[in-house]
């Protein structure tokens, strides 16, 4: 699972490297993650942030605050592209994994950290990797986290903005540990109804699929080898 995930500001002290991965579309860093917003498809290409023990055991009050990210330069999506729609606001980074506080509750709340999703995939498939990547945190301490959509044309889209429908969603994590480093992807179609063991990939895998570099950053020899494979026993 290639987690790549974006910290707040606060934390980049504590990052080792830039972990952020390659953008086609606008970066925008929000104090407990960053993302790339594809004005094209109307929503980010990948939302990035480090998710750790301590966050995890947050107890911020869920919040439901779906709103227009202020940040994007061209307007993020609106409520009135889902209404209707038959599709579910899809958090990319779950509003689980941001108890931290109000700010980063709030914040997971932007339609920029939003994708359409199958009721029965955001509920189903979506939400059991989400679980199961807090535990792998609670194990690990500590867990770069990446995830967005897979863009494949043709989409359909939803609403007055033209969101695409992506086929399918993708999560990368990495645990950046010396020689304890691992790193696993996962591609999920969206329809609710994948097996998470079926659908682990290698980071190469994901960024076949996206076009994206997730860990660029990383020294060559480093990237390659934990980009290049994956050890689903390592992570269970």
């Amino acid at each position: 699972l290639l987690l790549i995930s974006c910290a707040p500001q606060a934390k980049t002290a504590h990052q080792p490297f830039d972990y952020l991965p390659t953008a086609h579309g606008e970066v925008i860093h929000h104090q407990y993650y960053t993302l790339s917003y594809i004005e094209k498809y109307e929503q980010a290409e990948w939302v990035a942030y480090e998710l750790t023990r301590e966050e995890v055991n947050g107890n911020a009050k869920r919040g439901s605050d779906f709103r227009e990210d202020p940040a994007v330069s061209t307007v993020s999506a609106t409520l009135e592209d889902y209404k209707g729609s038959g599709y579910n606001r899809g958090h990319l980074a779950p509003a689980g994994d941001m108890g931290m506080n109000q700010v980063s509750m709030s914040e997971s709340f932007f339609l920029s950290n939003i994708s359409p999703q199958s009721p029965n995939f955001n509920r189903g498939a979506w939400s059991r990797l989400e679980e199961r990547v807090r535990k792998w945190v609670l194990k690990e301490g500590a867990v770069y986290v990446v995830t967005g959509p897979v863009f494949s044309e043709p989409m359909k889209s939803i609403g007055p903005n033209h969101v695409a429908v992506p086929k399918a969603f993708y999560k990368v994590l990495l645990v950046y540990q010396g020689a304890e480093s691992k790193a696993i992807g996962f591609i999920l179609d969206n329809n609710g109804m994948d097996d998470l063991k079926k659908q682990a990939v290698s980071v190469d895998e994901v960024e076949r699929k996206t076009g994206l570099d997730f860990f660029p950053d990383l020294p060559d020899d480093t990237e390659n080898r934990l980009e290049g494979g994956f050890d689903l026993e390592a992570w269970e």
